[in-house]
């Protein structure tokens, strides 16, 4: 086991690399915690739940709702939860989003750490304190940026994802090379996803170099005034047909980063769609989708990047370097209807 510790606004975050669940022992005490999981993970797991108050959830991002926090603070209060419990979000980001989210506003305001279960969690979801719900086909429209105590990560716990959960995950480390790191992304394209799912020390490795990555970005700037920006690269578009047209995360921001390459073209020296795409597929990842242009822009309105008739969107420089501009609503519903007919 290794440790990286990030100072944010009032807390600092523990990572605990390469560990073991029981571990979990140490930086709580059982009496006073709940454990958060779903109901995959937690027929999965189940004996790693023992001795636990452990809080059982519908799976998947449907069940990422304001119905799913008033039954985990129904549960809560029947367990007899006060400002001393900690909560523990155990799976991928709907548990964690959900955890960091009940956290928040239980009492005002509980511990919590995290025990990402899924690739995905691990590199981005459960990193960076964004905690929250969906409302509608508007993801993550409701929530809080809070840190969670401790990240702990087990890689065992990866042997029972199914290979669509690795898929779905490898869609953000292909990002964050993208926007930040030149040389990963040129690893990618020499390797694939059997590589990191055959050679533990490789997987270590690449998770490690996420984290820092994601971390890294959010400790200079956490409540996303200018460079955390950049990790909403190919989330614009990707969140916009995600719900409206049951995609998972994965799938929706593959689609999004070739969609904001597109775009790119346009605003910056970027020539380089050809490379991204091809990475994309290397790790199993779409590319296309066939989209309503009005459906997407009319959820795009409802975005959280939106500022007055301008939406900030991230763009590439290069591979490696992104960059964000401020492109006029109307202009952007000509570009995502030209992507379109480009396709």
């Amino acid at each position: 086991m290794n440790k990286l510790q990030y100072k944010f606004s009032g807390k600092t975050t523990t990572y605990y690399l390469d560990a073991e669940f029981d571990y979990l022992e140490k930086l709580v005490e059982k009496e006073h915690a709940v454990l958060v999981t779903d109901e995959h993970i937690f027929k999965a797991q189940q004996k790693r739940f023992g001795g636990w108050n452990t809080i059982v959830i519908n799976a998947g991002e449907q069940y990422k709702v304001q119905a799913t926090v008033d039954s985990i603070i129904e549960q809560l209060i029947e367990l007899g939860a006060d400002r001393k419990t900690a909560l523990i979000g155990i799976g991928g980001g709907v548990v964690t989003d959900i955890t960091g989210y009940v956290a928040a506003i239980y009492m005002r305001g509980l511990s919590c750490g995290f025990v990402p279960t899924s690739i995905l969690a691990m590199v981005d979801a459960s990193i960076g304190g964004k905690n929250g719900i969906d409302v509608g086909v508007y993801k993550n429209m409701v929530g809080t940026i809070r840190q969670p105590q401790f990240l702990l990560y087990d890689y065992s716990l990866l042997k029972s994802l199914p290979k669509e959960e690795w898929v779905n995950g490898f869609a953000e480390i292909i990002k964050h090379a993208a926007i930040k790191d030149a040389a990963l992304f040129r690893e990618l394209e020499k390797n694939k996803l059997t590589t990191y799912q055959r050679d533990k020390a490789a997987l270590a490795k690449l998770i490690r170099r996420n984290v820092v990555i994601k971390s890294d970005v959010v400790s200079a700037d956490e409540f996303e005034n200018g460079e955390r920006r950049l990790l909403n690269f190919g989330h614009t578009l990707g969140h916009a047909i995600e719900n409206v047209y049951e995609l998972s995360h994965g799938q929706a921001i593959s689609i999004g980063m070739v969609a904001a390459c597109m775009i790119s073209e346009q605003f910056t020296p970027f020539r380089e769609t050809d490379r991204v795409i091809d990475v994309m597929k290397r790790y199993g990842l779409p590319t296309l989708a066939e989209f309503d242009p009005k459906e997407v822009m009319e959820v795009l309105r409802r975005d959280k990047k939106k500022v007055k008739d301008t939406m900030n969107y991230v763009m590439l420089d290069k591979v490696g370097k992104g960059v964000v501009k401020a492109v006029p609503l109307t202009e952007l519903e000509k570009l995502v209807q030209s992507i379109i007919t480009a396709r």
